[in-house]
């Protein structure tokens, strides 16, 4: 990680990324969630075992009641009800306590954090490792359960600011424009979530591939822009969109932590060029390739008629707390960033 250094001043930079406030979900404790079967009672580890759905309403402190399975075969008024997706009208309608779902984990039993999801509910909504949620079925249809839970969990509205930079100015030349966002889904009220992954390690390949393009004399137009809230929606790239000029294009980079097999990448808009330019630039540097979703800020761009590609090179511990910087390989930041300089370098001289 010591080969990666800051962009030196840059010759114009402007502070016109302000975002206006959107609302978030915020946790402002950590939620409970314990039942009480056979005379024992089990409490559960967020994160672990049960986590927040997006669409749940605010639950501040803990509310205890009898649990019953799905809404249509049992009085729900004032009760938790062990059911899906599907089962949150009826059990709105009938007056539930709130609603149990399931919910997979990561490949090191993570539940991840989101900060940005559906419309809420009316109810609390929480959701459980399936087979825990199996668990509580099965043991609800031998004997009563009572459910207890807490969900400090509400909306907020926040600011957000992009960061962007001119690094060289050719009149009339090819404009390029590198982005990743810096923004991560922040800590838990008492988990750290380091986002090293998503997208710190992004953000550094950025930088350094923006280092080296600068320090040459390259005949395109090259900005960089550090992006806010892609978390939220990527409200950061939809708010910095209408201020890129036209037939710019544009190179995002979301996780530079392990390259297993190849680096996906999504292209979008009139990006023919770019993909021309990328695939020389991963022949190259021996970065190998692929088509794959790439749901990030590229997306932006692309939907205003901007061709634009997305890249990634893997996020172990995605929006966990194992999310840590001890698990990017330096190996595959700098791949990224030789990828990314590669790239502007064959762009800059593809008529040459």
């Amino acid at each position: 990680m010591g080969d990666i250094v800051a962009v030196p001043p840059v010759r114009e930079a402007r502070d016109r990324g302000v975002l206006k406030a959107e609302p978030m979900f915020s946790r402002y404790g950590t939620p409970a969630l314990e039942w009480t079967a056979d005379g024992r009672t089990r409490r559960l580890e967020h994160r672990r075992e049960f986590v927040e759905h997006l669409a749940s309403a605010e639950l501040p402190h803990k509310q205890s009641a009898p649990l019953v399975a799905h809404p249509g075969t049992a009085d729900v008024h004032g009760r938790w009800v062990l059911g899906d997706a599907g089962d949150w009208a009826r059990a709105e309608e009938g007056g539930a306590a709130g609603v149990l779902t399931a919910r997979g984990t990561d490949a090191d039993g993570w539940m991840p954090k989101m900060i940005a999801g559906p419309g809420v509910r009316t109810v609390p909504v929480i959701a459980l490792r399936p087979d825990l949620h199996r668990e509580l079925g099965e043991a609800l249809a031998r004997t009563p359960v009572r459910l207890t839970a807490s969900m400090p969990l509400r909306s907020v509205s926040v600011d957000g600011l992009n960061v962007y930079a001119h690094l060289n100015r050719s009149q009339g030349a090819l404009r390029v424009l590198l982005t990743a966002h810096y923004d991560g889904v922040g800590d838990d009220p008492q988990r750290r979530l380091p986002a090293a992954a998503d997208n710190a390690s992004g953000v550094a390949a950025i930088l350094e591939a923006a280092r080296v393009l600068s320090a040459q004399t390259l005949p395109i137009n090259l900005s960089v822009a550090f992006l806010d809230a892609e978390e939220a929606g990527a409200r950061g790239s939809a708010h910095h969109v209408p201020a890129v000029p036209p037939h710019t294009l544009v190179i995002n980079l979301d996780g530079a932590v392990k390259l297993h097999e190849a680096a996906s990448v999504e292209a979008g808009g009139p990006a023919h060029a770019l993909l021309a330019a990328l695939d020389q630039a991963g022949r190259e540097t021996g970065v190998p390739l692929r088509a794959g979703a790439m749901a990030s800020d590229n997306r932006r761009y692309a939907a205003a008629g901007l061709g634009a590609i997305g890249i990634g090179m893997g996020m172990p511990g995605y929006q966990t707390p194992a999310e840590t910087p001890d698990r990017v390989e330096a190996a595959t930041l700098l791949a990224a960033a030789r990828l990314v300089t590669a790239t502007v370098w064959q762009l800059a001289h593809a008529d040459s």
